[in-house]
């Protein structure tokens, strides 16, 4: 009896804590960071209508769902992002209809937001490590390159560029 009585008062003193400390979830300021993301876009590469991109903003306002899809390939994709204030940096997750499924950490600096995934190696022993950078943000338009390195980040190659357009 004394053990449930003690959980009991231990769960009641953290619900208190909790309580007093009256904080809304995700309301930290960073956690509003892609919010320039959230709508209707399509989404060009090289002057080309390559697909088309909805943004939400879901549970509770805490995190960004992406659904991305080219009607041309059939291609579809969906990521998931959330702020971190205990981490400090921002978490997303991808998956696609073609088994992919990426992780990616980062933080919004210096007017862009970068995301990049872990150390992976390649065949041969060469590590490479794969960013996307959203940058030229504006609130109907901006870039997002697809970058990668296998100098530990000395240098960046860009793989894949897209020129985000809101749909009116």
């Amino acid at each position: 009896m004394k053990k449930y009585l003690l959980s009991a008062v231990c769960a009641f003193i953290l619900f208190s804590v909790n309580a007093q400390n009256n904080q809304k979830p995700c309301s930290a300021p960073e956690a509003s960071q892609l919010d320039f993301w959230v709508g209707d876009w399509d989404l060009y590469s090289a002057d080309t209508l390559t697909g088309n991109n909805t943004i939400y903003k879901v549970m509770d306002g805490c995190t960004v769902q992406e659904n991305f899809s080219n009607a041309r390939s059939g291609y579809l994709g969906k990521s998931w992002s959330v702020y971190s204030p205990l981490a400090k940096q921002w978490q997303q997750t991808w998956v696609d209809n073609e088994g992919g499924y990426i992780a990616l950490t980062g933080k919004f600096e210096d007017g862009k937001m970068m995301l990049a995934t872990g150390a992976r190696k390649l065949p041969g022993g060469k590590e490479i490590i794969s960013r996307m950078v959203y940058y030229n943000i504006s609130k109907d338009s901006f870039d997002w390159d697809w970058q990668a390195t296998t100098d530990a980040g000395a240098t960046w190659n860009s793989n894949w560029k897209i020129h985000y357009v809101r749909k009116k």
